[in-house]
């Protein structure tokens, strides 16, 4: 943000992450460091997901209200099940943070906003943010990038059971089993809730023959 009361900017200028599955995210809230809600854009092509399917409920969570606006292109929503169509122009509102939900690009180039933020409380910047840049290695399979820049933001957030968590998954994929399993423990112990999630995600495959796993994970 500058020095003046306001700023201005295009979508194209704001920074970009790749994320798993092929689509974007433009990093909105922090290009102008707004502290009052969230907001950032995700870009995909047809039939990449554009909104992963999840809730505000599940672990780690926000426990936000959020509104999706398509802003070009179209989009289908699937919200607890049912689909919506969603050319551009279209807005979605999922007030309960329970709501399943999801969203795919049905054309190139299409653009969901999303701004949301828990109901009845100060709104606080989220932990995940600083290390959403990992999908740019993790996408591309560079695992050892991935870990890198995990380990530098957990040198600034150290018991974040998201980076941690994360980390586990790339260490695991680079053929580094002990480290991972260091760090799983160490999320799953700071989010339980993250248990159900390890059991079945293929990232941590190469460590299920490991009795430690089943130990860590139980």
């Amino acid at each position: 943000m500058s020095k003046r009361d306001f700023a201005v900017a295009r979508l194209g200028d704001i920074g970009t992450h790749r994320l798993p599955g092929g689509g974007r995210r433009s990093g909105v809230r922090e290009h102008f460091d707004i502290r009052s809600f969230g907001i950032n854009a995700y870009t995909g092509d047809e039939g990449q997901p554009i909104v992963a399917e999840h809730t505000e409920t599940q672990p780690l969570a926000g426990s936000h209200q959020e509104l999706y606006y398509v802003l070009s292109g179209r989009a289908t929503f699937i919200v607890d099940g049912e689909e919506v169509e969603a050319p551009a122009g279209t807005m979605v509102f999922a007030g309960d943070p329970g709501t399943r939900r999801a969203a795919f690009a049905r054309e190139d180039g299409t653009t969901v906003l999303v701004v949301g933020g828990p109901a009845g409380e100060a709104y606080t910047v989220g932990r995940w943010e600083p290390m959403a840049g990992f999908f740019d290695f993790y996408t591309r399979g560079d695992y050892d990038g991935g870990i890198a820049f995990l380990e530098e933001r957990l040198r600034r957030d150290p018991d974040y059971p998201g980076v941690l968590y994360n980390l586990a998954c790339c260490e695991s994929l680079a053929g580094r089993p002990d480290a991972a399993l260091e760090h799983l423990r160490a999320a799953l112990d700071g989010e339980p809730g993250l248990r159900e999630s390890a059991r079945d995600d293929e990232d941590l495959a190469p460590l299920r023959d490991d009795p430690r796993f089943e130990e860590i994970v139980r």
